[in-house]
């Protein structure tokens, strides 16, 4: 299976981003996080993950007769291969699509849940048109890069942190 198979289906895209920003979290700690996809639907694609080496089993415990394992996320492995798509165009229409499903998914979790204000939250989307050459759209690329590293990267969070999604989109558009 390639990475884009693999990666791109949406329910076992949603696991992955579950999974981004923690250490490590149960198959029941997914399936809270997960509700509206079925135990059964959500056990087979965290197989299929890990047999993929996205995820890695940590530990296995036994609970009330059942194996609980915990995982972990492998970020290495948890992106797809460019050379993949770029001459694909129906696996490129399907995996962006995908990632759009997702970022609704995540969204509609956010406006079910009790939450502030949008502002209070610091939600938004919106889109900004710039004309840049593409030096110039790479150096901003790599500063938002370059910005956001050092919080993904760092092992302990400090009290009040919450996890966030940044999910950007850049394409030309002329």
């Amino acid at each position: 299976m390639t990475s884009a198979e693999l990666l791109l289906h949406p329910v076992r895209l949603r696991i992955v981003q579950a999974m981004m920003g923690h250490a490590e979290l149960t198959t029941k700690e997914l399936a809270a996080r997960l509700t509206d996809v079925a135990p059964a639907t959500l056990y087979r694609h965290v197989g299929t993950l890990v047999e993929g080496g996205v995820l890695e089993v940590v530990s296995e415990r036994r609970v009330r007769g059942s194996t609980e394992r915990s995982l972990r996320l492998r970020e290495e492995r948890a992106s797809v291969d460019p050379d993949t798509l770029e001459h694909d165009d129906d696996a490129l229409r399907a995996g962006f699509l995908a990632y759009l499903a997702s970022l609704a998914a995540m969204f509609d979790d956010y406006v079910a849940a009790p939450h502030g204000s949008l502002h209070d939250d610091l939600v938004s989307f919106r889109q900004l048109a710039v004309h840049a050459t593409d030096e110039e759209w790479l150096g901003v690329l790599q500063g938002i890069r370059g910005a956001i590293e050092p919080l993904a990267a760092r092992a302990a969070h400090p009290d009040g942190a919450r996890r966030r999604v940044l999910a950007t989109v850049s394409l030309p558009v002329d």
